[in-house]
C-alpha cells in the first residue's frame, strides 16, 4: 500500500465555474432520477410561456379597450390573465418539487457512495485526515450541491431560453427602443465579469476558513475533559474566537460582493427603465400630437416594453446570483470527488484463498514496518504463534507491540517481509473474510448510540439476542446490567460515556465471545477496569482464551505468567522470548522490566 500525504483542502484550486467533467461525473448520480429533472424543465418552459403572455394581454387590454373605451370582450382578456396566472402559479409549485425530488434522491446516493468509499479506506488515512474535514465532505459540500438542484442547471436553462424569447418580443414591438434598451447591457457583463471574480475568491477563502472552524471544534469537543483538567477554558475560547472572527468576515466578504452585484443589476435595470420612459413616452407623445391617434407607439406597447425589460432584467439579476450557486456547487463538487478519488486503500487479493477451517496458526516472517517509511516502527520481526497458543507481547512504550496487532488484523501492510495465517499470507485473503476470522479487544473501547445489546451483537446476523446475553452472562455483565434501569435495553449515550471504564471493557469483551472467533488479540484489555472488575474478567478471559489462539499485549507483568510464551520487544525488534521463568533466570531485558514495575509498586 501506498501512503500518501492527504493534506490541505482538497477541490479548493481554483478551475472552470462549469467544469464539464464535474458535471458529467456529477451525472452518474443524477441519470437514474432524471425523470424528475426532465418534468421540471418542462414545467419552467410552461411557466416561462405564461410569463411571457401575461404582458402581452395587458398590452390588448390597454390599446384595444381601455385606451378607446371599448370594453366588449374585455371580460374574456380578464378571464384568460387569471387562467394564466393561476397555471403559471400551479406549475411554479410543481417545477420547484419536480427538482428537489430529483436533487434529494440524487444526493442520498453521492452521501451513500461517499459514506460506503470513506468504510473501505485504511487506518493510515484517517490517521492523517482531519474528522472535521471529512464530516464537512459529507455535510456541508453535498448541501452546497443542494442549492445547485433547487436553483441551478434546470433553472439556468430556463433563464437563458426566456431571455431569448423576450428579447425576440421586444424587437418586434420596436427596434429602435429595443436598441436604446440594451445599451446598459454591455456594461452590466462588464461590471458581472469583474465581479463575479471577486465573489469567487472571497468564497473561496470563506470555505477554508469554515473547514478549519469544523476541526477545531471537532477537537476541542472530542478532548473537552483534557481543557477543562488543565485549565484551557479560557485560551481555547480565545483560540476559537479569532478563527470565528476570521469566518466571519470572510463570510462578510463573500456577502459584500454578492450584493455589490445583485444592486449593480437593480441599478442598471432601473436606468433602463428611464430610458424606455424617456424614449420610449416622446415617441407616445409625438404620434398624439400629431394626429391624435396613436399609430406608432402605443401607450399599451409602451406599458408591455417596460414590463418585458423589467422581466428580461430579472433573470440577469438571477443568473448572477446563481453564478455564486454554481461556483460553490463546483468548489464542493472537485473536494467531494477528490475524496472519492482517494485510491490509497489496502490492495485486494488477486486470487483470494479461503482455507476451508480456521486452525490458528500465526507467522510473522522478517516483517519490517513504519508509518513514516524514513523511521521504521519495526525491523526484522520473525515469529511463530502455534496453534491454541497464548502469546503475550511486552516491551516498553513505542517499542512496536500495538503495531504488531495492526498488521495482524490488517489494518496495516508491512514495508517488507510477511504475514501468514494459516499458512496463507494476509494480503491473499479477502479482508472481511480475514477480520472475521481474527477478534480484536482494543485498550480504547468505542461504544456506539444503541442499547448495550445492540453493542454486543454490533449487527452481527449471526449474533441473536440470546446468544449476546449468553456471552455476556459468562462474563458477569449481567450482574452490572442488573443494576441498570433498562437492563439490556439500557441506552449507551455517544461513545459510552453514561458507563465507567470498566463496564465499556466488559461489552468489549462480550463482542468477541458471541462471535466465537478461532484467533483472539488483546491490547491490554484490561488496563482500564478496576480491581474488582478485573477479577471477574481473571476467570473469563481465561476461559475465552481456552482452545483459541491468543496474542495479547499486557503492560502490567504480573498478567502473563500463565501465557504460553512471551515476546520482548526493544526498540521495534525481537529482544527475548520465552516463558516467565525462563525469561527472569536469563536475566535480561524482561528481568529488568519486571524490576522495573516491581521497584515502581507494581505486583511482579
Amino acid at each position: 500500500m501506498v501512503r500518501v500525504q492527504y493534506a490541505g483542502e482538497p477541490g479548493d484550486q481554483h478551475g472552470a465555474v462549469l467544469d464539464p467533467k464535474l458535471l458529467r461525473r456529477l451525472w452518474g448520480f443524477v441519470s437514474p432520477h432524471q425523470r424528475y429533472l426532465w418534468f421540471g424543465l418542462l414545467c419552467l418552459l410552461i411557466v416561462s410561456a405564461c410569463r411571457l403572455t401575461m404582458p402581452w394581454l395587458i398590452k390588448l387590454a390597454i390599446d384595444s379597450h381601455l385606451s378607446v373605451g371599448e370594453l366588449d370582450g374585455y371580460f374574456f382578456l380578464l378571464v384568460g390573465f387569471a387562467a394564466i396566472a393561476s397555471l403559471d402559479a400551479f406549475l411554479r409549485c410543481m417545477q420547484q418539487v419536480a427538482v428537489e425530488t430529483g436533487g434529494q434522491n440524487a444526493l442520498l446516493d453521492l452521501r451513500m457512495a461517499l459514506f460506503r468509499h470513506m468504510q473501505q479506506l485504511p487506518t493510515s488515512f484517517f490517521d492523517r485526515t482531519p474528522t472535521g474535514r471529512l464530516v464537512g465532505r459529507v455535510t456541508t459540500d453535498v448541501e452546497a450541491l443542494q442549492e445547485l438542484f433547487s436553483s441551478g442547471v434546470v433553472t439556468i436553462l430556463g433563464d437563458f431560453l426566456f431571455l431569448l424569447t423576450t428579447l425576440a418580443i421586444l424587437f418586434s414591438l420596436h427596434v429602435k427602443l429595443t436598441l436604446v434598451a440594451l445599451l446598459v447591457v454591455p456594461v452590466l457583463l462588464a461590471l458581472t465579469l469583474m465581479i463575479r471574480m471577486r465573489v469567487r475568491s472571497a468564497y473561496m477563502a470563506m470555505r477554508a476558513k469554515l473547514s478549519e472552524m469544523n476541526g477545531f471544534l471537532h477537537e476541542r469537543i472530542s478532548g473537552i475533559g483534557v481543557i477543562q483538567m488543565f485549565n484551557r477554558e479560557e485560551d481555547t475560547v480565545d483560540e476559537y474566537g479569532k478563527i470565528n472572527k476570521e469566518v466571519r468576515d470572510s463570510q462578510l466578504k463573500t456577502v459584500w460582493w454578492e450584493t455589490s452585484l445583485s444592486t449593480t443589476v437593480e441599478l442598471l435595470s432601473s436606468l433602463t427603465v428611464a430610458m424606455i420612459l424617456w424614449y420610449g413616452g416622446g415617441l407616445v407623445a409625438d404620434n398624439w400630437r400629431s394626429d391624435g391617434i396613436q399609430g406608432g407607439l402605443t401607450l399599451g406597447v409602451l406599458f408591455a416594453f417596460i414590463d418585458y425589460m423589467q422581466k428580461f432584467f430579472q433573470p440577469l439579476n438571477e443568473l448572477s446570483l446563481k453564478y455564486t450557486v454554481m461556483q460553490n456547487a463546483m468548489t464542493a463538487g472537485r473536494r467531494i470527488f477528490d475524496l472519492l478519488d482517494v485510491e490509497d486503500r489496502l490492495p485486494a487479493a488477486q486470487n483470494p484463498q479461503t482455507p476451508p477451517a480456521v486452525v490458528g496458526e500465526i507467522r510473522f516472517d522478517k516483517v519490517s514496518f513504519g508509518y513514516n517509511l524514513q523511521n521504521p516502527v519495526l525491523q526484522d520481526i520473525s515469529f511463530v504463534v502455534h496453534p491454541g497458543e497464548k502469546v503475550a507481547l511486552v516491551g516498553a512504550t513505542g517499542a512496536g507491540k500495538t503495531t504488531v496487532l495492526k498488521l495482524l488484523t490488517r489494518l496495516y501492510d508491512p514495508d517488507q517481509g510477511a504475514i501468514y495465517l494459516d499458512g496463507v499470507d494476509l494480503r491473499d485473503y479477502e479482508v472481511r473474510d480475514l477480520r472475521k476470522r481474527i477478534a480484536l479487544v482494543p485498550q480504547d473501547v468505542f461504544l456506539f448510540e444503541g442499547t448495550i445489546l445492540d453493542n454486543i451483537r454490533l449487527g452481527n446476523p449471526k449474533v441473536d439476542d440470546a446468544r449476546a446475553i449468553e456471552a455476556a452472562s459468562q462474563l458477569h455483565l449481567d450482574e452490572l446490567v442488573s443494576r441498570f434501569p433498562g437492563g439490556w435495553q439500557e441506552p449507551v449515550r455517544e461513545r459510552g460515556r453514561n458507563l465507567s471504564s470498566g463496564e465499556k471493557q466488559l461489552i468489549s469483551f462480550a463482542r468477541v465471545l458471541a462471535s466465537s472467533p478461532r484467533v483472539l488479540v488483546l491490547d491490554e484489555a484490561t488496563s482500564n477496569v478496576d480491581s474488582h472488575t478485573e477479577h471477574l474478567l481473571q476467570d473469563a478471559v481465561h476461559d475465552i482464551m481456552q482452545g483459541r489462539t491468543s496474542l495479547a499485549i499486557a503492560h502490567r507483568l504480573s498478567t502473563v505468567r500463565d501465557a504460553d510464551r512471551i515476546l520482548v520487544f526493544h526498540q521495534g525488534r525481537l529482544a527475548e522470548e520465552g516463558r516467565h521463568q525462563e525469561l527472569m533466570e536469563m536475566g535480561g531485558l524482561y528481568s529488568c522490566l519486571v524490576a522495573l514495575q516491581y521497584s515502581n509498586g507494581g505486583a511482579a
